[in-house]
């Protein structure tokens, strides 16, 4: 998030915190306030929390004077700035990417037949779509903190090609997938423990048979735990940012794409790769397929199902069909 910021920083948002909040007109307003308020420690207190170049020019030590001054009375490294903008910026990422590719998802890969299904509910993609819009705001809320320690240079994520070799740069990737797999695995298991289930997790298997749209339809706590993983890599292990960018926006179209009810079986790396057909499972049965990418964490706590042909939910939707048709 640290190269979307610094990107939006330079393109735009630098001019509109210039146009909005302009440092000379704040280091006015502040001079005429100090010249009518009498000299107190709270007078002081407060001016403490403004950054140096809201405040007027005898608040300012010389050798500060000296420095260049910013365009705008919130630098870019003010803390309030960078909150805002990183929420705007992470309302507005969210949004497009869920729109786009949920969007497309649902427009060429689900089959509508799906909708005739009878546990399909009414109007579900409206309800879907809803659920995911009112989990949006409080999922950038909880995951500030992350980007903010990105932005802050408290992360581990890095620069140079060559910084740590391309050996690790190019075997980072895998690395990321296996370790938040792995992590997601144990999150997703453990919110299907009865009572946290309940409360948490359960309003996102309210979608049986589940449409693109239901790939961040969670209650805001659920979808921001089974996220944690992704921000606690870069953190933890060195990740290029620019591929740790890629695999962000990647892992959102992948939580995008398991989500289509789609059952075709039999591809070569079907017992590996955790696809839509192991996630439809999972949706239908509750207790199998928790993985998010691959099957081996599955494997290994005995809760995977094998994805059969027999299991396609479609096959109700011909029975139905069928039946009414006799």
């Amino acid at each position: 998030m640290d190269f979307v910021l610094e990107t939006c920083d330079h393109y735009f948002l630098d001019a509109v915190y210039a146009k909005f909040l302009p440092a000379d007109a704040t280091r006015s307003l502040n001079a005429t306030v100090a010249a009518v308020l009498p000299a107190s420690s709270q007078w002081a207190k407060l001016m403490s929390y403004l950054p140096l170049q809201s405040l007027g020019p005898d608040d300012i030590p010389t050798p500060i004077l000296s420095a260049p001054i910013s365009p705008s009375a919130w630098p870019r490294e003010y803390l309030p700035r960078q909150l805002l903008s990183l929420s705007v910026l992470t309302l507005i990422g969210i949004h497009l990417l869920y729109f786009i590719f949920a969007g497309l998802s649902y427009r060429f890969i689900f089959n509508h037949e799906m909708r005739k299904h009878p546990r399909f509910l009414p109007q579900q993609e409206k309800l879907e779509i809803q659920s995911s819009l009112r989990a949006f705001p409080m999922i950038t809320l909880l995951t500030l903190p992350w980007f903010l320690g990105e932005v802050r240079g408290y992360s581990r994520l890095y620069d140079g090609l060559d910084t740590y070799g391309y050996v690790y740069l190019f075997a980072s990737a895998p690395f990321f997938l296996l370790f938040t797999d792995y992590c997601i695995y144990w999150v997703h298991r453990w919110l299907h423990i009865p009572w946290i289930y309940k409360v948490l997790h359960k309003p996102h298997h309210k979608w049986i048979i589940p449409t693109p749209w239901a790939s961040h339809a969670f209650h805001p706590i659920d979808g921001y735990l089974q996220s944690v993983p992704y921000h606690l890599f870069a953190f933890v292990f060195p990740l290029h940012r620019m591929l740790y960018l890629g695999l962000f926006v990647f892992v959102n179209f992948w939580s995008i794409f398991i989500h289509d009810s789609d059952m075709i079986t039999g591809h070569p790396l079907e017992k590996v790769i955790n696809g839509p057909a192991h996630h439809t499972l999972h949706h239908i049965y509750f207790t199998c397929n928790y993985g998010q990418y691959f099957t081996w964490a599955d494997r290994v706590g005995k809760s995977y199902r094998q994805p059969e042909s027999s299991l396609d939910p479609l096959l109700e939707v011909k029975a139905l069909q069928k039946e009414k048709s006799e």
